[in-house]
């Protein structure tokens, strides 16, 4: 104590241009919406809610006005109000009254620890006994450093996190240690895929269907609903852009898209991990404000910030303050000035609380400090920084814990928790069937506006066909032209099938927005699988039928109809089956890169083990001859469409005898002598077209689906051992 109290002493010291926050009052551009006074108080009791009353919220607009007036209930009297003479609230409609009743939902946490499984057990806490609350209408903020836990304890509240992760201790919602049930919280990642080809509006208006049950018409108002609660009015008929598109939505308005994805279900909480994430001041504030009109009316918002500005820092209605996994401080806004004042680290009076708390227990400022201690800057600033941030945090810590604001905490979760409120209500699901045909829908629509990933693929494709057509075309239909044939039809299956690796970007992103939705249990792997199937069926029929044409007129096949029929039909199932050996190894890697090699070595080994560089029954040893040549579609795909040529053909030698096209393909290829041969050949490319997806199925269950459903089993099984201990 005597190191922690002389540090404190030192910091105090060369703090002399700094002031405690309760001996000043902030300025009105300083964006602090508290009372008078309510830095030397405790944690008001007054915002503790009563179950007997409503919690609804009515938000009107006044007619041409900016400010927003929020009707609170007494459920939480002293919410925080916009100042609308400081700041503008973002632009809505004149003279629009938007009524928007949401029944409130609190969610306290009480003693919360996490663990990450290390290489032998469950030793890493990332999140150490941390307590708080989040209320109606308010804003919880969770701050801190960067891996100081704050998207582990988010994922914590929420029931999110890893199954290699453990947690102990209780999450309350309306005071029950409860599920929260589908639509009634929504969750934003940090990081979210959103399609780019689509408009906001249709964006929002998919994922209202996929979400949603009841008639299309019925969700227009909600998805209206949903635009102009993140002041996306102006927005809503832009694409949203992205890798393919030269002009797009900015990032603070593709976030803003993301949390609206959510906000179609009307929930009741909303979790969003930084939202702030790689935005300028400006945006970033606009997003702040929009979150605090959002949570005025009823919504509870828990979100993680790693730093803010000054502005954005006024609008927040309660803080949790974090390192390395422990909690520095939880309450009011303001009063964590006076926490920090009340350790020995008062913020000096032009700087940033939020760069003042981060400065304060961020310990990469010691290497700053290493780096710097022989040096300061012109106005000597630079020593107030000048202390141990270890020792630092220890001091806030027990600060906190012998506060009153620490004593507020725990008897406001006590509170939270002593009585159950009414239980969140579980929301209608779309069926499997309106999923699958609206991701099919949203999938073609997608797939008819990226050029780089169908027209582009489209024309490379027959300009490949065209290609090897004119290099073979001219062949004849003598004897001696059977080894050429065969060549041609070889290179094109080959090489056709390599340049469907073109289309690795395009699935990876289906999958990342399949897994995407699926956390957020607005799609399922079946869904998405068969929806993905058919919407792929029309692009590979049309390349098929393009590509077949060209190249089995240019070659000179047979002149049958029955028999193009049967080279369309073969060569569309090759594609199919290939899509779906791409499907299975995006799942594994789910990186383009490493997708793209491994799809590359496996296209060249089964094109050496096919039957055309060595006859199939010569290959050496069992893992060519067996595995390999079994197991490459490429062998039935050229044995079928050899088939379809030959079989049933016959060539003169002289004058008086001739051969079979079966006799005449032997030295060249193996192929057989059954009439039904080919047709079996089909057959085997359908069902390896259908065990790959199968696979893929069963990947995308155990690396996604059963991941969330072992979050949600996880959380329940540590919380019953919770309450048996």
């Amino acid at each position: 104590m005597e190191e922690i109290q002389s540090q404190s002493d030192n910091y105090r010291s060369s703090s002399s241009s700094a002031s405690s926050p309760a001996s000043r009052v902030p300025s009105s551009n300083f964006f602090y919406l508290r009372k008078p006074g309510s830095l030397r108080q405790p944690i008001s009791f007054e915002d503790s809610p009563e179950w007997d009353d409503t919690t609804d919220v009515d938000v009107r607009v006044d007619e041409g006005g900016d400010s927003i007036n929020a009707a609170t209930t007494p459920a939480s009297p002293s919410l925080s109000k916009l100042n609308s003479g400081s700041l503008p609230s973002p632009h809505l409609p004149e003279g629009a009254v938007v009524p928007r009743k949401i029944a409130g939902a609190s969610v306290a946490w009480k003693d919360l620890t996490v663990t990450i499984k290390g290489k032998r057990k469950y030793s890493d806490k990332v999140i150490k006994s941390s307590t708080g609350y989040a209320l109606p209408g308010t804003l919880t903020v969770i701050m801190g450093p960067a891996k100081s836990g704050k998207s582990t304890l988010l994922r914590a509240i929420a029931g999110r996190l890893h199954p290699s992760a453990r947690m102990y201790g209780e999450v309350f919602v309306n005071g029950a240690k409860s599920q929260m049930p589908y639509g009634s919280y929504g969750y934003v990642d940090r990081e979210t895929t959103l399609i780019g080809s689509l408009t906001v509006r249709e964006f929002l208006y998919y994922s209202a269907l996929l979400q949603l049950p009841g008639f299309f018409c019925q969700k227009k108002s909600v998805v209206e609903d949903a635009i102009h609660a993140m002041s996306l009015g102006e927005h809503a008929n832009k694409l949203i852009g992205g890798h393919c598109y030269m002009k797009g939505l900015p990032s603070g308005e593709r976030r803003l898209v993301s949390i609206a994805r959510e906000l179609v279900m009307r929930p009741r909480i909303l979790f969003l991990d930084e939202p702030l994430y790689h935005l300028d001041s400006v945006s970033a504030l606009l997003m702040m404000v929009t979150l605090r009109r959002l949570a005025s009316t009823g919504c509870t918002l828990i979100i993680t910030i790693y730093q803010s500005s000054t502005e954005v820092f006024g609008l927040f209605d309660r803080i949790c303050l974090l390192s390395n996994g422990n909690t520095l401080f939880f309450g009011e806004t303001l009063a964590c000035l006076q926490h920090f004042s009340n350790a020995g680290f008062p913020c000096p009076i032009m700087q940033s609380p939020s760069d003042h708390f981060l400065r304060a227990i961020n310990t990469d400022f010691d290497r700053i400090i290493a780096m710097c201690k022989n040096w300061q800057d012109d106005n000597g600033d630079f020593s107030s920084v000048n202390m141990d941030t270890a020792v630092a945090i220890r001091t806030l810590e027990a600060t906190y814990k012998s506060s009153a604001d620490a004593a507020s905490v725990e008897t406001m979760v006590l509170k939270l928790t002593e009585k159950e409120g009414p239980a969140l209500k579980s929301k209608g699901k779309a069926s499997n069937a309106t999923r699958v045909a609206v991701l099919t829908w949203r999938s073609l629509l997608v797939v008819s506006r990226e050029w780089k990933y169908y027209w582009l693929h489209l024309i490379l494709y027959m300009l490949l066909t065209l290609c090897i057509g004119t290099a073979f075309s001219g062949l004849g239909h003598s004897l001696s032209s059977v080894g050429a044939r065969v060549a041609a039809i070889f290179v094109f299956v080959s090489f056709c099938s390599l340049l469907s690796i073109a289309r690795v970007p395009a699935l990876m992103k289906e999958i990342k927005i399949y897994a995407c939705e699926e956390s957020n249990q607005h799609s399922s792997t079946f869904v998405f699988l068969l929806a993905q199937l058919l919407s792929s069926i029309p692009f590979l029929f049309l390349i098929s039928i393009t590509s077949s044409l060209v190249f089995y007129f240019l070659v000179g096949l047979e002149d049958q109809f029955s028999l193009l029929m049967y080279f369309v039909l073969n060569f569309f199932m090759t594609l199919l089956l290939n899509e779906g050996i791409m499907l299975v190894v995006a799942t594994l890697w789910q990186e383009v890169f490493w997708s793209v090699l491994t799809l590359l070595c496996v296209h060249v080994v089964m094109m050496l083990s096919a039957g055309y560089f060595r006859i199939r029954s010569t290959l050496p040893g069992p893992m060519w001859m067996y595995p390999m040549s079994y197991i490459a579609f490429h062998t039935y795909s050229i044995q079928g469409l050899l088939e379809n040529e030959y079989l049933g053909a016959s060539f003169a030698v002289g004058q008086v005898r001739s051969i079979s096209g079966f006799q005449a393909l032997q030295s060249a290829y193996n192929i057989s002598p059954d009439s039904n041969a080919k047709w079996k050949n089909l057959l085997v490319l359908f069902l390896m077209a259908i065990g790959y997806r199968i696979f893929v199925f069963i990947l995308l269950f155990l690396l996604v689906g059963r991941k969330i459903s072992l979050l949600k089993s996880f959380k329940c099984s540590n919380r019953d051992t919770t309450d048996t201990s």
